[in-house]
């Protein structure tokens, strides 16, 4: 059972999952209720109106897979999202960012990010999603708030709540791994078999300047199912994956691991990364699609288009996005 972010102005009761096994039930709260400050949940333990399996609990208590998590209504007690300075935040990138979203109502906002786009700032990035946001919303009103991320170089479906509820929902859905994500790739190859599960293993790589993550034995799990839609002889195919753990570049480094690299992924991939001719050497991977639970209840489903050089390779290839093997 996750939260609801329409049930927020009564108790709810959840069952710790296995992906917070053993952390602090601070930070649980830190990282599925953002929104809620420190000093109201601090007073809210204070009272003992949080409680783990009947019991009361401090914020230094560490909580265990199943153990059942009672918490009080919500409502009133969640901070509004702050306005953020909107300088940089020209009419040029108002109207830039108006053109990539998907999809608006009241509590979720989908972007359709193109590749080349960071999600987040970090060395070297002044351009970035996360400091466009202000972009979507009128003048000095609170900003939407990202609740997953897409590299750089990845275009797709980007989610974010607008509401400190409905953010705090969509981060559990992710958390928990009940949004079920598709993405498409075209790599070079064919896999054999063309359907499966790949279930290798990845962590970071020992020394690596930046971020690159290698196959080990000792790597954190990660699995990836995938099915080939189409393929070009054994030059290329159009993958669909669908990735049950969120590693750090996991589709990246799994199709490069069975021997298909994503075009364009000289990082994993290096040469063999890069088709000759008219195929872009743009990374061709892309976040097709997103399911989940709304959060103000009932299923929702959001597919983003592909991008202007992705489709090209798949003219290029006589690839067909809605044929199936």
């Amino acid at each position: 059972m996750g939260l609801n972010a329409a049930d927020f102005d009564k108790v709810q009761h959840v069952a710790i999952a296995a992906g917070d096994d053993g952390i602090r039930l601070d930070r649980w709260f830190k990282r599925y209720v953002p929104a809620l400050s420190f000093g109201q949940l601090s007073k809210m333990l204070r009272k003992g109106e949080v409680r783990i399996d009947g019991k009361r609990a401090d914020g230094k208590t560490k909580i265990a897979t199943g153990q059942e998590l009672r918490i009080p209504p919500l409502s009133g007690r969640l901070q509004a999202a702050q306005p953020k300075p909107t300088q940089g935040i020209s009419d040029a990138d108002r109207d830039f960012m108006r053109t990539l979203i998907l999809h608006e109502d009241d509590a979720v906002i989908a972007l359709n990010k193109p590749a080349g786009l960071a999600t987040q700032g970090g060395s070297g990035i002044t351009r970035h999603v996360d400091g466009l946001l202000a972009g979507l919303v009128q003048k000095g009103a609170a900003r939407p708030k990202l609740v997953h991320r897409l590299d750089k170089d990845t275009s797709g479906v980007l989610l974010l709540g607008k509401t400190g509820a409905a953010a705090a929902a969509l981060t559990q859905a992710f958390r928990q791994r009940d949004a079920q994500k598709t993405y498409h790739a075209i790599v070079n190859g064919l896999p054999n078999p063309r359907d499966g599960r790949i279930t290798q293993p990845i962590e970071k790589a020992p020394g690596a300047h930046g971020e690159k993550m290698v196959p080990t034995d000792t790597g954190k799990p990660a699995v990836t199912e995938f099915e080939v839609l189409d393929h070009a002889g054994g030059k290329a195919a159009l993958v669909e994956l669908y990735p049950q753990t969120g590693r750090t570049h996991q589709l990246r480094v799994h199709m490069a691991y069975i021997g298909c690299p994503i075009v364009g992924d000289g990082k994993y991939g290096g040469k063999d990364a890069f088709l000759t001719g008219a195929i872009s050497r743009k990374l061709h991977l892309h976040a097709k699609a997103i399911s989940l639970s709304h959060p103000d209840g009932g299923a929702f489903s959001i597919e983003a288009p592909h991008p202007e050089h992705f489709s090209q390779s798949l003219d290029v290839l006589g690839l067909d996005a809605s044929a199936r093997e």
